[in-house]
């Protein structure tokens, strides 16, 4: 049975934006569930070829016990990811992924405040599920952000997963970021050969992760 959610949430832009996540309700299956921002989301291209899609096809492939829950919402910060955590718990998860950052850093957001809330919604979850095994995704800033800005939001992510004890993705767009062919015109959203990148860079650290969540019931 697929259930569909909607939220309407205030985009970078400005106005609402939708973001649609699947959960594939299927007995006996797992949870890992992406808390993400418009790359989750799958901003301009179709929904099966964001890489929660493509993460999703490899579990398949590789037949572990997992339903991906996308909890991509556009525009979406770290604040904003914090403040969605208790709703989204109400189900059970047994992975994380935390994929939020970016948005933080093109608005120029204070790289302490994104390390105060990554830490936040970690220990949110492990507060309300204790088991759940958390994976963060590092972020880069383009250096016209500047290169103190830059260095500060990009030491956050190690930061956190050291404080946490969370295992890291050392950048998600590794590969994508600042590569035209890899992007969208607006140089900031992949295309579907760009989100198969980032499927790959989350995949490298969350296969095993995954494997030894399956193997510990």
């Amino acid at each position: 049975m697929a259930i569909w959610l909607l939220w309407l949430v205030p985009s970078w832009t400005g106005g609402l934006v939708g973001a649609e996540v699947s959960v594939e309700a299927t007995v006996g299956r797992r949870t890992l569930v992406v808390l993400g921002d418009s790359l989750a989301a799958g901003y301009g291209v179709d929904p099966g070829e964001a890489y929660p899609s493509v993460l999703q096809r490899w579990i398949e492939r590789e037949k572990l016990p997992f339903e991906v829950v996308n909890a991509g919402v556009s525009g979406d910060t770290t604040a904003g990811g914090l403040r969605r955590m208790n709703w989204l718990l109400r189900r059970p998860m047994d992975v994380l992924l935390v994929a939020l950052g970016g948005n933080d850093g093109l608005r120029g957001i204070s790289p302490e405040a994104t390390r105060t809330n990554l830490v936040r919604i970690v220990e949110v979850a492990r507060t309300k599920q204790p088991g759940i095994r958390v994976v963060v995704a590092g972020m880069q800033m383009p250096p016209n952000m500047g290169p103190e800005y830059t260095r500060q939001f990009q030491e956050v992510f190690p930061a956190v997963s050291r404080e946490t004890k969370s295992e890291l993705v050392p950048h998600l767009l590794e590969g994508v970021g600042g590569r035209p062919e890899m992007n969208q015109p607006d140089l900031i959203h992949p295309t579907p050969a760009g989100h198969q990148v980032l499927a790959s860079n989350v995949w490298a650290v969350l296969k095993p992760v995954l494997e030894s969540a399956a193997a510990s019931r």
